[in-house]
Order: C-alpha cells, then sequence, then structure tokens
C-alpha cells in the first residue's frame, strides 16, 4: 500500500456529459439535474490496494444497475489548486483482461490511459446512464481549501483543467467539493466566514458552466455547530446538490463511551448529543432555504464498535475501540453482518452486541426507512460511503435504489 492509501484507508468521510474542450458555458444558479432519485455512490482511490476493489467488482455486484452517480475519492488540493490524488492508482495500473470491466487488458501504448480512470470510461459505456463526478478533499486532504479560496477563480481554474484533462476526456461529468470543514474545525479549522461556501460554489459553477458542481457537506447540526456556522443555502443555488454526511455522529473516538449509533435517522432518549441525527441536519439546511431536492441523505457502508461492553442497548460504558479489519473502532457491513448480527434496533438504525463488542451500523431494512424518509422530505436521493463495505451482491446499494424507486 502506498502512503497516500495507508493514510486514506483511516477515513469514511462525500448534469450534461463532461466537456473534453477548454470552452466553459456561463451560467447562473442551477436546478437539480437529476431526472430520477440519485443514488450515488463514493469509490476509494486506495480501495484498489489492501481492500482489492475494483470498478469490475461495481458491475460483478450488480450495483452497476442501481446507481446514478460515482464520486471517485480523493484528489487533493494543494498551493490553491486542485492535484492528483494517487497518479498510479488512478491512470497508470495495469488491468488485465480478467480484471477489466470489458474484459479487454490495457495497453502499454505510450500515452494509453489505464488504472481506475479507464476503468470508469468502460464503465460508462456500459452504463451510459452512470455520471462520474471526481471528489477533492476528504477528511485528510481538506487543510488545502483555505488558501485555495483566497483566490477562488484559479483554484475553480485549476480543478476545471485537471478534471477536464484530455488524456483522461470523458471520464468525469464534473466535480464534488469535500471541504471538511469551511469556517469550522475538522483534522484542521478553517476561519474564512459563513459566506465562504457560496462563495466557492459560485465560483465553480462559473467555471464548470453545465457540468456537475456538487459538496459533501457537514451534518452537525447542534446548537452554534457547523451547520450554523456556514451559508449553506447560498452555496445550493450554484449546485446540482449537497450530500450531508449524516454518519459518523458517534464513536469509539470517544474511548469509553456511552455506546450510541454512528448514523442516528433521528434523535432518542439518551443520545449524547442534541442536533447529531440526520432529520435535525435536513431540518437545520431547510431552515436555512436549501431546498429539499438539492439535498442527498447519507448512508455508510460500515460500522462503528466499542470494546469492553456489557449493556446490550445503547448507552454503555466502553474501555475503547472494537477490532476492525483495516482500523480499530470500524469495519465494513460486509464483515459486521457475519460477525455480529444486528440485535436491535434504535433511532432508525440497528446495533449489535456480540461478546463484550458494541457496533452500530445500517442494514437493508434500516435503509429502507431511511428511504421512506427520504422520499416523504422531498430529497433529491441517497449515497453513501463507500462501494468496498457492502457484499459481494451488492445488498446495501439495492436497498438504497428500491427504497427510492
Amino acid at each position: 500500500m502506498t502512503a497516500i492509501a495507508a493514510a486514506l484507508t483511516l477515513l469514511p468521510l462525500g448534469g450534461a456529459l463532461a466537456l473534453a474542450s477548454t470552452s466553459q458555458a456561463e451560467e447562473g444558479p442551477v436546478g437539480t439535474t437529476a431526472a430520477e432519485p440519485v443514488t450515488l455512490g463514493y469509490f476509494a482511490e486506495w480501495g484498489v490496494y489492501d481492500r482489492g476493489y475494483h470498478v469490475k467488482d461495481i458491475v460483478d455486484s450488480g450495483s452497476a444497475e442501481d446507481i446514478t452517480h460515482i464520486n471517485y475519492a480523493f484528489g487533493n488540493v494543494q498551493n490553491g489548486e486542485c492535484t492528483i490524488g494517487d497518479s498510479y492508482a488512478a491512470y497508470d495500473r495495469f488491468y488485465s483482461a480478467e480484471e477489466s470491466v470489458s474484459g479487454v487488458a490495457d495497453s502499454w501504448d505510450t500515452g494509453a490511459l489505464r488504472g481506475n480512470f479507464n476503468q470508469l470510461r468502460q464503465l460508462k459505456e456500459q452504463y451510459p446512464n452512470i455520471k462520474v463526478l471526481w471528489s477533492f478533499g476528504g477528511w485528510s486532504w481538506s487543510g488545502g481549501f483555505t488558501q485555495a479560496m483566497q483566490d477562488p477563480q484559479r483554484f475553480a481554474q485549476s480543478c476545471y483543467d485537471l478534471v477536464n484533462d484530455p488524456r483522461w476526456a470523458g471520464v468525469f461529468d464534473g466535480i464534488d467539493l469535500d471541504w471538511e470543514y469551511p469556517n469550522a474545525c475538522g483534522l484542521q479549522c478553517d476561519s474564512s466566514g459563513p459566506a465562504v461556501f457560496g462563495e466557492m460554489m459560485g465560483a465553480f459553477r462559473d467555471v464548470f458552466g453545465d457540468q456537475l458542481v456538487t459538496a459533501a457537506i457537514t451534518a452537525d447540526a447542534s446548537e452554534g455547530g457547523k451547520i450554523d456556522a456556514v451559508d449553506y443555502a447560498t452555496g445550493a443555488q450554484y449546485a446540482d446538490y449537497l450530500a450531508v454526511m449524516t454518519y459518523d455522529f458517534f464513536g469509539a473516538f470517544d474511548a469509553d463511551g456511552p455506546t450510541a449509533p454512528h448514523s442516528p435517522l433521528g434523535s432518542y432518549d439518551g443520545i449524547p448529543q442534541q442536533g447529531f441525527n440526520s432529520e435535525a441536519a435536513v431540518a437545520a439546511l431547510k431552515d436555512q432555504g436549501v431546498p429539499s431536492e438539492k439535498l442527498l441523505l447519507g448512508i455508510g457502508f460500515y460500522g462503528r464498535g466499542w470494546t469492553g461492553v456489557t449493556q446490550a442497548a445503547p448507552g454503555g460504558t466502553a474501555t475503547g475501540a472494537a477490532p476492525g479489519t483495516y482500523e480499530a473502532g470500524i469495519d465494513d457491513y460486509k464483515v459486521l453482518v457475519g460477525e455480529c448480527p444486528a440485535t436491535g434496533t434504535v433511532a432508525g438504525t440497528a446495533y449489535a452486541h456480540c461478546g463484550s463488542e458494541w457496533w452500530s451500523y445500517d442494514t437493508p431494512e434500516t435503509i429502507a426507512g431511511k428511504m421512506d424518509y427520504a422520499i416523504q422530505q422531498g430529497l433529491g436521493g441517497a449515497f453513501f460511503w463507500e462501494f468496498s463495505g457492502d457484499t459481494a451482491d451488492g445488498d446495501l446499494v439495492n436497498a438504497i435504489r428500491g427504497g427510492l424507486t
């Protein structure tokens, strides 16, 4: 695994065909472009290493039939510009005929496109309805946004030039901006002011024209929290949709508990923090003036867990993070569904107590309930982090799609 892949393995978090030329249409605020509910999945660039997850797995699992959009994660933001994350995984890794979406081996000819980008291009040839966006930032790589927003036009133009580089013309249909978090703290802190998100989205819309421009945004609806810190309504005017990261509310980053579901749909008696749930996030964004149809509900394809837990119900104490396949305190749904099956539900999501471990995660059944909520609220659809956490048969993707249609 590369250093980039190793660093990013720790991170769960977020229109018209891509223009291959440098011509750019100038358009003002836009509406949503999807004619059907959005079903969007993040594809993690580093997943091709230890996880062994490739674009062909999207097809083999049946998920390609169920999705409308893919966010390719992540590109970086450095020195005021968008940059490549891992060039080997992105466009240089050789795919054999057996590994390839098309069944044809990559070419070693000079200038030939290989890697994930070529696989995504082949996927789009088979499934032309799927739109692919390049997502920039994420938890580890959000630190460059503050500097980049000192010159929004230069920032946006650099991203446009990279997304639409002739070497991978036709692969991408737009850009996703995953800044964690504007005018707030994530891995680093930003103090650019409440208007910075709208300024960013406006600059990117000006440069990207009729390509997709989207963003992954906070779901922290606590009083004085991250939603309150930013004017998301202005940014939404320029966005095709905003993906609300309604997961990771609670977890073993609080090592001694209390145990709590990391992706509650609503509140419940004993929730450790008010405003840390999906319903509160959606309500807060709508109260700001963000249209419902521009919001996507987030689903995690993983669980968060503790060890040293004796209480089956939420609210128990713990001694630390439960062991995980790649990182303590977190594991894929495909692992947990077999090793620690759900024993109860709370606030529209599932939890599991097995031995001394306590986990929370979404199941096809709880996803169905969340999709009912999304429809009732008039949301634009749903998204998930990320493909490799699902079963080999794409059970969770199928539940999202089935619940929205």
